[in-house]
């Protein structure tokens, strides 16, 4: 009797890599998300996070790798391949015309998509749009038009959904409902992938976050990891970093382990006895010739890890 296949990740991609010219604006990044998964793509500006979405999205072509959405290999060579019947995305803002109403744009949206024009009804409700349904694109605030980006891209009732900083130009409450809608819907089954630069969007609502950073996805935290965060660690700050093997020999000999921060002088520990007692480690590096110059504790928040992965304040 065959064995029963394996339903396919939402989203998947091996390797990607895009340059222009010498430029390597995404550096390939192995990423998966499952169905029912919202997965918050976290970077600075010009960390790749867009260039990344448009690979998915079949809008610009890999320099290598490869992405599948829905099981389906992403084509960008202009065909019909991919499963983009069931994927709704905002990407480089709503892209609206400017003399058409909501109202029009949703209509068409809906033909296209082959859905009931009262299907939009749910969307329009869900993101307030109701009293802007007959005000002209260029009549809209930002706000507004990202309210209406979202309706088109929710309008067929996707299984995915990609956003590009989806909260833009909205105000505080506006940000908030859209956090819920996005959080609904991913509890209702469908894969979001949203990215943004924004810590605190993803911080409440995302079961996973990626931090792209000149291209490579350095971390990859669940909501497990986002919920240790608050842990107390340790910090001790070597004074050279050409102490830092003798630093971890030592640590090792005192029976804990540490990570190591992107600058190499910094060992971060989060063991309770560690943070309790500091004096003990410190004796242990300072037997090895490494005493650190800097001890304290932090509670560490994911705007803190976030700065430390990718460097600090500019």
């Amino acid at each position: 009797m065959p064995r029963p296949q394996a339903t396919p990740s939402a989203i998947r991609a091996v390797g990607l890599t895009r340059r222009f010219g010498e430029l390597v604006a995404v550096d390939s990044v192995d990423l998966q998300i499952e169905a029912g998964t919202l997965f918050g793509f976290l970077g600075r500006n010009g960390a790749g996070k867009t260039t990344f979405i448009r690979m998915l999205l079949g809008l610009i072509r890999p320099s290598a790798g490869r992405v599948a959405v829905l099981g389906r290999d992403v084509d960008s060579s202009g065909g019909p391949s991919g499963p983009w019947a069931e994927v709704g995305y905002l990407v480089d803002g709503p892209g609206l015309y400017p003399e058409l109403t909501a109202r029009e744009h949703l209509r068409l949206a809906a033909r296209y998509r082959g859905t009931a024009p009262e299907a939009t009804d749910e969307i329009v409700e869900r993101l307030t749009l109701g009293r802007y349904l007959d005000v002209r694109a260029r009549a809209l605030s930002q706000g507004n038009r990202q309210r209406v980006g979202l309706a088109l891209a929710l309008v067929h009732r996707p299984r995915v959904l990609i956003l590009d900083e989806p909260t833009v130009g909205m105000d505080p409450a506006g940000v908030v409902e859209i956090r819920l809608m996005l959080r609904g819907l991913a509890d209702d089954g469908a894969a979001v992938l949203m990215s943004t630069h924004v810590v605190g969007e993803v911080e409440l609502i995302g079961d996973e976050i990626g931090i792209l950073h000149e291209g490579r996805l350095l971390d990859r935290l669940s909501r497990d990891r986002l919920t240790g965060l608050g842990q107390p660690r340790l910090v001790l700050t070597l004074a050279n970093p050409d102490d830092l093997s003798a630093a971890l020999a030592a640590v090792a000999e005192a029976g804990n382990s540490v990570e190591v921060r992107p600058d190499g002088v910094s060992l971060i520990t989060s063991d309770p006895a560690a943070v309790a007692q500091p004096e003990r480690l410190v004796a242990a590096l300072a037997a090895h010739g490494c005493a650190p110059r800097g001890v304290h504790v932090e509670s560490q928040t994911l705007e803190s890890h976030f700065l430390a992965v990718t460097g600090g304040l500019r």
